[in-house]
Protein backbone atom coordinates (compact mmCIF):
# COMPACT_ATOMS: atom_id res chain seq x y z
CA UNK A 1 0.00 0.00 0.00
CA UNK A 2 2.35 2.83 -1.11
CA UNK A 3 1.81 6.61 0.16
CA UNK A 4 4.25 9.27 -1.63
CA UNK A 5 4.09 12.98 -0.13
CA UNK A 6 3.87 15.68 -2.69
CA UNK A 7 3.07 19.13 -2.06
CA UNK A 8 2.81 18.57 1.49
CA UNK A 9 0.24 15.92 0.82
CA UNK A 10 0.36 12.12 1.63
CA UNK A 11 -1.13 10.52 -1.51
CA UNK A 12 -2.02 6.60 -1.28
CA UNK A 13 -1.55 5.47 -4.94
CA UNK A 14 -1.27 1.90 -6.37
CA UNK A 15 1.12 0.46 -9.16
CA UNK A 16 0.71 -2.18 -10.87
CA UNK A 17 1.60 -4.00 -14.04
CA UNK A 18 4.88 -3.13 -16.47
CA UNK A 19 5.69 -1.73 -19.58
CA UNK A 20 7.25 1.07 -21.37
CA UNK A 21 4.42 3.51 -20.94
CA UNK A 22 2.79 4.45 -18.38
CA UNK A 23 -1.34 4.80 -17.54
CA UNK A 24 -2.51 7.57 -14.49
CA UNK A 25 -6.02 6.78 -13.42
CA UNK A 26 -7.97 9.82 -11.38
CA UNK A 27 -10.92 8.95 -10.08
CA UNK A 28 -14.14 11.01 -10.00
CA UNK A 29 -15.69 12.30 -6.60
CA UNK A 30 -16.98 10.43 -3.61
CA UNK A 31 -15.21 7.68 -4.91
CA UNK A 32 -11.28 6.33 -4.94
CA UNK A 33 -8.56 4.71 -7.19
CA UNK A 34 -10.69 1.37 -6.68
CA UNK A 35 -13.31 2.71 -9.48
CA UNK A 36 -10.97 1.62 -12.13
CA UNK A 37 -10.17 -2.15 -10.82
CA UNK A 38 -11.46 -3.26 -13.93
CA UNK A 39 -9.02 -1.14 -16.68
CA UNK A 40 -6.11 -2.20 -14.04
CA UNK A 41 -6.90 -5.28 -14.49
CA UNK A 42 -7.20 -4.56 -18.47
CA UNK A 43 -4.34 -3.26 -18.76
CA UNK A 44 -1.90 -4.26 -16.66
CA UNK A 45 -0.21 -7.03 -18.94
CA UNK A 46 1.17 -4.01 -20.99
CA UNK A 47 1.52 -1.14 -19.45
CA UNK A 48 2.53 -0.04 -15.97
CA UNK A 49 -1.04 1.43 -14.16
CA UNK A 50 -1.36 4.14 -11.74
CA UNK A 51 -4.15 4.55 -9.53
CA UNK A 52 -4.29 7.68 -6.74
CA UNK A 53 -6.53 9.02 -4.57
CA UNK A 54 -7.37 12.39 -4.38
CA UNK A 55 -6.89 14.66 -1.30
CA UNK A 56 -9.32 13.72 1.43
CA UNK A 57 -10.66 10.48 -0.46
CA UNK A 58 -9.77 7.03 -0.45
CA UNK A 59 -6.52 6.60 1.54
CA UNK A 60 -4.71 9.61 1.12
CA UNK A 61 -4.34 12.41 3.73
CA UNK A 62 -7.32 14.76 4.93
CA UNK A 63 -5.32 17.62 4.17
CA UNK A 64 -6.67 21.13 5.78
CA UNK A 65 -7.19 22.72 2.34
CA UNK A 66 -5.89 22.46 -1.68
CA UNK A 67 -9.23 21.08 -2.65
CA UNK A 68 -9.39 23.31 -5.45
CA UNK A 69 -8.65 22.25 -8.94
CA UNK A 70 -6.03 24.01 -9.84
CA UNK A 71 -3.99 22.71 -6.82
CA UNK A 72 -5.20 18.73 -7.10
CA UNK A 73 -3.58 19.36 -11.16
CA UNK A 74 -0.40 20.38 -9.15
CA UNK A 75 -0.77 17.36 -6.95
CA UNK A 76 -1.17 15.06 -9.94
CA UNK A 77 1.97 16.93 -11.92
CA UNK A 78 4.08 16.39 -8.46
CA UNK A 79 2.88 12.57 -8.23
CA UNK A 80 4.09 11.92 -11.71
CA UNK A 81 7.40 13.88 -11.63
CA UNK A 82 8.22 12.31 -8.08
CA UNK A 83 7.29 8.35 -9.51
CA UNK A 84 9.80 9.73 -12.68
CA UNK A 85 6.92 8.23 -15.05
CA UNK A 86 6.47 11.02 -17.26
CA UNK A 87 5.20 11.36 -20.19
CA UNK A 88 1.60 9.29 -18.96
CA UNK A 89 -1.14 8.53 -20.70
CA UNK A 90 -3.79 10.33 -18.46
CA UNK A 91 -7.28 9.30 -17.84
CA UNK A 92 -9.56 10.98 -15.33
CA UNK A 93 -13.06 10.75 -14.88
CA UNK A 94 -15.48 13.76 -13.55
CA UNK A 95 -13.26 15.60 -10.91
CA UNK A 96 -10.57 13.74 -12.44
CA UNK A 97 -11.05 15.11 -15.92
CA UNK A 98 -11.07 18.44 -14.32
CA UNK A 99 -7.40 17.41 -13.49
CA UNK A 100 -6.67 15.96 -16.50
CA UNK A 101 -7.55 19.09 -18.76
CA UNK A 102 -5.67 21.55 -16.59
CA UNK A 103 -2.60 19.58 -16.89
CA UNK A 104 -3.19 18.57 -20.79
CA UNK A 105 -3.68 22.32 -21.29
CA UNK A 106 -0.50 23.99 -18.45
CA UNK A 107 1.91 20.90 -18.58
CA UNK A 108 1.53 19.32 -22.12
CA UNK A 109 4.88 17.67 -21.80
CA UNK A 110 4.04 15.34 -19.10
CA UNK A 111 1.09 13.85 -20.95
CA UNK A 112 1.19 10.98 -24.41
CA UNK A 113 -2.51 11.04 -24.60
CA UNK A 114 -5.80 12.03 -22.63
CA UNK A 115 -9.24 10.56 -21.90
CA UNK A 116 -11.68 12.15 -20.26
CA UNK A 117 -14.71 10.94 -19.06
CA UNK A 118 -18.05 11.65 -17.57
CA UNK A 119 -16.38 15.32 -17.31
CA UNK A 120 -16.76 19.05 -17.82
CA UNK A 121 -14.84 22.08 -18.89
CA UNK A 122 -17.72 24.75 -17.28
CA UNK A 123 -18.49 25.79 -13.72
CA UNK A 124 -20.85 23.44 -12.16
CA UNK A 125 -24.06 24.71 -12.99
CA UNK A 126 -25.83 26.89 -10.81
CA UNK A 127 -28.76 25.18 -10.53
CA UNK A 128 -26.83 22.22 -8.87
CA UNK A 129 -25.08 24.01 -6.79
CA UNK A 130 -28.05 24.83 -3.81
CA UNK A 131 -28.93 21.13 -3.45
CA UNK A 132 -25.07 19.62 -3.53
CA UNK A 133 -24.38 22.30 -1.03
CA UNK A 134 -27.81 20.92 1.07
CA UNK A 135 -26.68 17.32 0.71
CA UNK A 136 -23.16 18.56 1.63
CA UNK A 137 -24.31 19.82 5.00
CA UNK A 138 -25.75 16.73 6.23
CA UNK A 139 -23.03 14.57 4.97
CA UNK A 140 -20.67 16.70 7.13
CA UNK A 141 -22.64 16.60 10.04
CA UNK A 142 -24.52 12.94 9.77
CA UNK A 143 -22.93 10.97 7.74
CA UNK A 144 -23.03 10.11 4.19
CA UNK A 145 -25.72 7.35 4.72
CA UNK A 146 -27.98 10.03 5.43
CA UNK A 147 -28.14 10.85 1.77
CA UNK A 148 -26.69 8.10 -0.45
CA UNK A 149 -30.60 7.47 -1.88
CA UNK A 150 -30.09 10.94 -3.05
CA UNK A 151 -26.53 10.61 -4.32
CA UNK A 152 -26.49 6.91 -6.23
CA UNK A 153 -29.12 8.30 -9.45
CA UNK A 154 -26.59 11.21 -9.36
CA UNK A 155 -23.71 8.41 -10.11
CA UNK A 156 -25.15 5.78 -11.72
CA UNK A 157 -27.46 5.62 -14.88
CA UNK A 158 -30.63 3.67 -14.73
CA UNK A 159 -29.98 0.91 -16.54
CA UNK A 160 -26.96 0.03 -13.51
CA UNK A 161 -29.42 0.62 -10.98
CA UNK A 162 -32.37 -1.43 -11.97
CA UNK A 163 -30.31 -4.10 -13.00
CA UNK A 164 -30.82 -7.21 -10.58
CA UNK A 165 -27.27 -8.89 -11.71
CA UNK A 166 -25.69 -6.02 -10.41
CA UNK A 167 -26.71 -6.16 -6.99
CA UNK A 168 -23.87 -6.93 -5.26
CA UNK A 169 -22.40 -4.35 -7.20
CA UNK A 170 -24.63 -1.76 -6.83
CA UNK A 171 -24.27 -2.69 -2.53
CA UNK A 172 -20.79 -2.44 -2.48
CA UNK A 173 -20.34 1.23 -4.13
CA UNK A 174 -22.84 2.25 -1.54
CA UNK A 175 -20.76 0.95 1.10
CA UNK A 176 -17.83 2.58 -0.20
CA UNK A 177 -19.19 6.00 -0.64
CA UNK A 178 -20.93 5.90 2.72
CA UNK A 179 -17.50 4.99 4.18
CA UNK A 180 -15.89 8.43 2.97
CA UNK A 181 -14.28 10.77 5.76
CA UNK A 182 -16.55 12.95 6.38
CA UNK A 183 -14.44 16.00 6.52
CA UNK A 184 -12.62 15.36 3.83
CA UNK A 185 -15.21 14.99 1.33
CA UNK A 186 -17.14 17.02 2.26
CA UNK A 187 -13.94 19.56 1.43
CA UNK A 188 -13.70 17.64 -1.83
CA UNK A 189 -17.21 18.52 -2.34
CA UNK A 190 -16.56 22.31 -1.80
CA UNK A 191 -13.95 22.14 -3.86
CA UNK A 192 -15.94 20.63 -7.11
CA UNK A 193 -18.95 23.22 -6.51
CA UNK A 194 -16.71 26.38 -6.42
CA UNK A 195 -14.46 25.21 -9.29
CA UNK A 196 -13.95 27.83 -12.19
CA UNK A 197 -14.49 26.58 -15.77
CA UNK A 198 -11.34 25.67 -17.99
CA UNK A 199 -13.10 26.07 -21.52
CA UNK A 200 -11.23 28.92 -22.64
CA UNK A 201 -7.94 26.90 -21.75
CA UNK A 202 -9.10 23.49 -23.55
CA UNK A 203 -8.81 24.93 -27.25
CA UNK A 204 -4.63 24.97 -26.34
CA UNK A 205 -4.77 20.76 -26.07
CA UNK A 206 -2.87 18.93 -28.42
CA UNK A 207 -2.40 15.83 -26.30
CA UNK A 208 -4.13 13.14 -28.48
CA UNK A 209 -8.23 13.12 -26.69
CA UNK A 210 -10.25 10.79 -25.91
CA UNK A 211 -13.82 12.45 -24.65
CA UNK A 212 -16.49 9.84 -23.37
CA UNK A 213 -20.17 10.23 -21.94
CA UNK A 214 -22.41 7.68 -20.46
CA UNK A 215 -25.22 8.25 -22.20
CA UNK A 216 -27.70 8.15 -18.78
CA UNK A 217 -24.93 10.79 -17.31
CA UNK A 218 -27.24 13.15 -15.19
CA UNK A 219 -24.63 14.91 -13.58
CA UNK A 220 -22.46 15.94 -16.69
CA UNK A 221 -24.65 15.33 -19.68
CA UNK A 222 -23.61 14.63 -22.53
CA UNK A 223 -23.78 18.55 -24.04
CA UNK A 224 -20.70 18.53 -21.93
CA UNK A 225 -18.43 16.25 -23.30
CA UNK A 226 -19.72 17.96 -26.79
CA UNK A 227 -18.42 21.08 -25.85
CA UNK A 228 -14.80 19.62 -24.38
CA UNK A 229 -14.97 17.71 -27.91
CA UNK A 230 -15.54 20.94 -30.00
CA UNK A 231 -12.88 23.10 -28.19
CA UNK A 232 -9.78 20.38 -28.28
CA UNK A 233 -8.81 20.28 -31.64
CA UNK A 234 -8.85 16.59 -33.24
CA UNK A 235 -10.53 14.75 -30.24
CA UNK A 236 -12.56 12.16 -30.64
CA UNK A 237 -16.42 12.16 -29.01
CA UNK A 238 -17.67 8.92 -27.80
CA UNK A 239 -21.44 8.23 -26.14
CA UNK A 240 -21.51 5.14 -23.74
CA UNK A 241 -24.32 3.19 -23.67
CA UNK A 242 -26.21 2.03 -20.50
CA UNK A 243 -23.81 3.96 -18.81
CA UNK A 244 -24.55 6.99 -16.15
CA UNK A 245 -22.04 8.91 -14.20
CA UNK A 246 -19.37 6.26 -13.30
CA UNK A 247 -18.49 4.52 -16.93
CA UNK A 248 -15.42 2.63 -15.82
CA UNK A 249 -17.52 0.84 -13.42
CA UNK A 250 -20.88 0.49 -15.68
CA UNK A 251 -19.26 -0.48 -19.01
CA UNK A 252 -15.96 -1.02 -18.57
CA UNK A 253 -15.15 -2.87 -21.37
CA UNK A 254 -16.83 -0.76 -23.56
CA UNK A 255 -14.48 1.97 -21.94
CA UNK A 256 -11.49 -0.21 -21.74
CA UNK A 257 -11.93 -1.36 -25.91
CA UNK A 258 -11.81 2.72 -26.56
CA UNK A 259 -9.04 3.53 -24.42
CA UNK A 260 -7.33 0.94 -26.49
CA UNK A 261 -8.03 2.52 -29.97
CA UNK A 262 -6.41 5.95 -28.37
CA UNK A 263 -3.05 4.37 -26.56
CA UNK A 264 -2.66 2.80 -30.11
CA UNK A 265 -2.54 6.52 -31.98
CA UNK A 266 -0.76 7.75 -29.35
CA UNK A 267 1.57 5.43 -28.68
CA UNK A 268 3.04 5.10 -32.15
Amino acid sequence: MPFITVNDVKLHYTDEGQGEETIVFSHGLLFSGKMFEAQVAHFRDRYRVITYDHRGQGKTEVAKDGYDMDTLASDAAALIKALDIGPVHFAGLSMGGFVGMRLAARKPHLLRSLTLLDTSADPEPVENRGSYRKMNFVARWFGLRMVIDKIMPILFGQTFLNDPMRTDQKSRWRNEIIHNDRIGITRAVTGVITRNGVIDEIGSITTPTLVMVGEEDVATVPEKAARIHERIKGSRLVHIPRAGHSSSIEEPDFVNAEMEKLLQQAGR
